[in-house]
């Protein structure tokens, strides 16, 4: 445990060589006043009031009224015009996944865009609305007649305007879409939506965790204590992979917050669980895992079961050797 504990401050010290130290860290006495690039929450969150401004000042500028395309025309022309915002092709960077970076680098991942969008235009007084279309997430505005928005005009549909090209993209779900199938959509509430950037965040961070243990995935330690040829010290703590340790809390911070949305995902549980595992919190992991238990189909839960009970034994044994006995805990 010593060993990990100094790899994991070479890995930090490796990663980010300015990081600070525990004693140079600052209590901040509300999320409000921390500073994230630069500014405070309230002030990024006030970017998104100057967009709007912009906008509204380019509509006066261009004398038009308020018609539902035009709106939406300036919104585009501010938004990935004249503030550059570009989305990211392959989510490989973090830093397209918060509001703070994609407003600073003006690069992030289609998600961020479309709650950026969403929040420009509500400031408009214009509701966006959005639904999940296979791997892209598709917003549109508000109307009883969605079959307007598919009406092409100057070589593009007004849903083409506020989705981009993915909509034009024949290899996308989103390409088959009309007026009558787009009503069968389930809109995306504020709750869905805060899931999905969450869920993205979770398997970025676990991807960049695991970077260096190729091909490891996060039930990988089941089918180990599973197969009836295993050793049986394949669980041993000296075998648990060295996972960078400052992606590995991030993506355990996402998941908490995932699973106050979705206290009974079962999946979702058992793979915050096992990111516990990896980061050698048995404690944590044997409850989470046995909470899932109570929620997962049977056949997971016997693939979970043989596992928890070897998980608690090494939080036994972690618990004895902390009191100061040497050698390992047998037990008859």
């Amino acid at each position: 445990m010593s060993f990990n504990r100094e790899m994991d401050a070479c890995s930090i010290l490796n990663e980010r060589r300015n990081v600070s130290s525990p004693s140079e860290a600052i209590d901040w006495d509300s999320l409000e006043q921390m500073p994230l690039g630069g500014k405070t929450i309230p002030e990024w969150l006030s970017e998104l009031d100057a967009i709007a401004k912009e906008v509204e000042a380019e509509l006066v500028s261009r004398d038009i009224g308020c018609h539902l395309v035009e709106v939406l025309e300036a919104v585009n022309l501010v938004l990935f015009e004249s503030r550059g915002l570009t989305r990211s092709p392959v989510l490989v960077d973090s830093k397209y996944s918060y509001l703070h970076s994609v407003l600073s680098s003006r690069c992030g991942s289609a998600i961020l865009l479309s709650i950026i969008y969403i929040e420009v235009c509500r400031r408009l007084g214009l509701t966006i609305v959005g639904s999940r279309v296979g791997e892209d997430f598709l917003i549109w505005p508000q109307t009883g007649y969605p079959e307007e928005l598919f009406k092409v005009t100057s070589g593009h549909s007004l849903f083409a305007i506020v989705n981009g090209r993915c909509v034009e993209d024949p290899r996308s779900m989103a390409s088959d879409l009309t007026g009558t199938s787009l009503l069968g959509l389930e809109i995306a509430t504020n709750r869905d939506i805060i899931g999905i950037a969450l869920a993205n965040l979770i398997r970025l961070h676990w991807k960049r965790a695991s970077r260096s243990n190729h091909g490891l995935m996060l039930t990988s330690p089941l089918r180990h204590v599973n197969d009836a040829g295993e050793k049986p010290n394949m669980m041993d703590k000296s075998n648990v992979p060295l996972l960078r340790p400052q992606d590995l809390r991030l993506a355990i911070m996402a998941s908490e917050r995932l699973l106050i949305l979705q206290p009974h995902n079962w999946a979702l549980r058992r793979d915050h669980g096992m990111m516990l595992y990896y980061n050698r919190e048995y404690g944590k992991a044997v409850q989470e895992l046995s909470i899932c238990m109570a929620f997962a189909p049977e056949e997971e839960a016997e693939i979970l079961e043989p596992f928890v009970e070897k998980l608690h034994l090494m939080r036994l044994e972690s618990s004895w050797k902390s009191l100061g006995h040497t050698g390992r805990l047998t037990v008859p």
